[in-house]
């Protein structure tokens, strides 16, 4: 897909800017701040544009806002693209079993997703992470337990379309393997749907693992968004930067993410309307 495509809309446009500068701040982090984010960088709640060498200031305990804001990106663009790959890996597989099987095959795994379905995602998430313990694995699988059942649906229902057509028979007549026509013939025609929503999995992550952090229960080695909004509560009043700043970072990543997913969807449907 041609980058014109990809800007045909302003909100697309603008949408991958900001996934754009969020990919390069979690590149760039190791090289411009090389050193522990959450080592003390300076004299504490020093305010923004106070000192050049600490643009954005300090938190309570003097670490860097700026190299936390980086490292943060780092958290947060890792997290979103490993749960939604593990995501939609376990709904593609699962969504495929079930529409190619059928019958009781089917049934079960079905009703498996409706009882995940009926807990809330997050409440799911709090939960593993506060048994568990909190990890950046723990968070991501986490996520990824309560994200499956968006995907495994969609791909059922592409699966149950597609393994009625003529060339799924073909490779029954062949002699193919059930597991592979599902998987080699069925799957791949069936994914570009469940890829789609990648761009709504990755945003809900990027919420949910600041959703974790700010309560305390993201990794403790790690600076997360989340965790810098928290930190800046106790002086929210006083030092309101602190959690005012790693907010917009926030919303900006996710209305990014969601913008950029959108544009990539509108483009494949113009090519194929063209088509």
């Amino acid at each position: 897909m041609s980058l014109s495509r990809l800007f045909r809309t302003p909100e697309a446009a603008a949408g991958l800017v900001i996934l754009g500068l969020l990919v390069a701040m979690a590149v760039a982090a190791p090289w411009l701040f090389p050193r522990d984010p959450l080592a003390i960088a300076g004299q504490p709640l020093l305010p923004p544009f106070q000192d050049w060498a600490l643009p954005l200031g300090t938190d309570r305990l003097g670490r860097d806002v700026v190299a936390g804001l980086f490292h943060g990106a780092r958290t947060s663009l890792a997290v979103g693209l490993a749960a939604a790959a593990a995501s939609i890996l376990v709904g593609s597989i699962v969504g495929t079993v079930a529409g190619f099987a059928g019958g009781l095959v089917d049934e079960v795994l079905m009703r498996i997703t409706d009882a995940f379905q009926t807990v809330p995602g997050f409440l799911l998430s709090l939960a593993l992470v506060s048994v568990v313990g909190p990890s950046l694995s723990v968070v991501v699988a986490a996520i990824a337990l309560s994200a499956w059942t968006g995907p495994t649906r969609i791909a059922r229902a592409e699966v149950l379309s597609i393994r009625e057509r003529d060339y799924v028979a073909s490779a029954r007549v062949i002699g193919m393997h059930p597991v592979e026509i599902a998987f080699r013939e069925v799957l791949p025609n069936a994914l570009p749907p469940v890829l789609a929503l990648s761009s709504v999995i990755v945003a809900a992550a990027i919420l949910t693992e600041a959703a974790l952090s700010f309560l305390g229960l993201g990794d403790p080695n790690r600076v997360t968004w989340g965790g810098m909004i928290a930190e800046g509560r106790a002086v929210l009043r006083s030092a309101p930067y602190l959690s005012v700043i790693p907010g917009i970072a926030l919303v900006l990543s996710v209305l990014g993410v969601y913008l950029a997913g959108e544009g990539v969807v509108e483009g494949t449907a113009a090519r194929e309307g063209q088509a």
